[in-house]
């Protein structure tokens, strides 16, 4: 009950009006703006009832489904998937929001579109399998935190009816039973041979991640150092260190004059951004 938004529902058909591409959803976005004092507000941007989805996409075996919805006084949020031999995910999202929209940014100092594109982070479904999600997920990136809940999607239908075959997403899925803990009335002696303890094996820390120098131009003029040593610990099924390595690293951003973006890319992939 916290999170209040519309539910979008978006079924896409192909020339012969079968369903192709079917997606419910919930979501919502919370954004970082400027204001025309240079300083910082949060607001919220939540979908209206009224929801168009121009120019969405079946897809096909060498083409992407695109599923796009526009809403609100010019913003607009998209998802594209590909298909491989069996499976379907989605790739990218992108997101529009307008700041012309006083009702949301009543004071803001960028006027205009802005858009912000993210990698989806949704596993590879099996075709004719309907993607389950009713957890929140959140993305962040660029001073906007997308939040989605109530997930049902399906892209690249077969003959025109959704399938009742779920895949559901990690959140979803239960978790083990807890262990019962040991009461005179389950315990059973079975022997009274006392053993050791089974010998317990430290993990080999990680080593400290290597410093790198990063810098940005604006113009010839440098606008931006930092030197500085990085290291990732991602929280999945097990905690995950990655050390940045900087002869691989390299530095991409912005220099404004009340703002600043580092951005890190490791080959095509942003690793962190400042």
């Amino acid at each position: 009950g916290f999170f209040q938004s519309c539910a979008v529902e978006v079924d896409v058909r192909d020339a012969s009006n079968a369903t192709c591409l079917y997606a419910k959803w919930m979501m919502k976005f919370l954004i970082k703006y400027e204001t025309n004092s240079s300083d910082y507000k949060n607001t919220t941007l939540d979908l209206s009832s009224s929801v168009t989805h121009n120019g969405s996409v079946c897809g096909s075996d060498t083409q992407a489904a695109l599923l796009a919805v526009q809403f609100g006084e010019g913003h607009s949020w998209s998802v594209n998937f590909t298909k491989n031999n069996e499976t379907y995910q989605g790739d990218f999202i992108t997101f529009t929001y307008n700041t012309d929209d006083t009702s949301v940014f009543p004071d803001a100092k960028r006027k205009g579109p802005v858009t912000i594109v993210v990698r989806d982070t949704m596993r590879p479904v099996q075709l004719n399998n309907v993607f389950v999600c009713h957890n929140t997920d959140f993305l962040e990136a660029e001073n906007v935190t997308q939040i989605f809940w109530n997930v049902t999607v399906q892209a690249f239908v077969q003959n025109g009816t959704i399938s009742k075959k779920e895949s559901r997403c990690r959140a979803d899925t239960p978790t083990s039973a807890p262990t019962v803990p040991p009461t005179t009335a389950n315990v059973t002696t079975a022997s009274t041979t006392t053993l050791s303890p089974a010998p317990t094996t430290t993990p080999k820390p990680m080593e400290n991640p290597d410093t790198g120098n990063y810098s940005l131009k604006s113009g010839n003029k440098t606008c931006l150092l930092a030197t500085v040593g990085l290291q990732l610990n991602v929280s999945q099924d097990k905690p995950l260190l990655i050390n940045v390595n900087p002869k691989t690293t390299t530095a991409d951003g912005t220099c404004g004059n009340t703002t600043a973006t580092l951005k890190l890319n490791d080959g095509n992939s942003t690793l962190i951004g400042f």
